[in-house]
């Protein structure tokens, strides 16, 4: 199977296409975008050493909050 990445331009095409997968003669399947911020995760994800546990992240979600709040 051969997979390749076609820009519709004009709407008609798009009709086409349908019926062609209607025949079984193409698989048509919707690609994905990644987020920009997914990609952020992952590479600061990547970087981290050591896991954080639910601990540490509530302990530093308090601790920003509670600064929020003395202001």
């Amino acid at each position: 199977m051969e997979t390749i990445r076609i820009d519709i331009i004009n709407p008609k095409a798009k009709n086409l296409l349908k019926d062609l997968a209607d025949l079984n003669l193409i698989k048509i399947s919707k690609e994905k975008k990644k987020s920009d911020f997914s990609t952020l995760l992952k590479k600061l994800r990547t970087k981290c050493k050591d896991e954080i546990s639910l601990e540490e992240i509530t302990n530093e979600v308090e601790q920003v909050r509670k600064s929020r709040y003395e202001k």
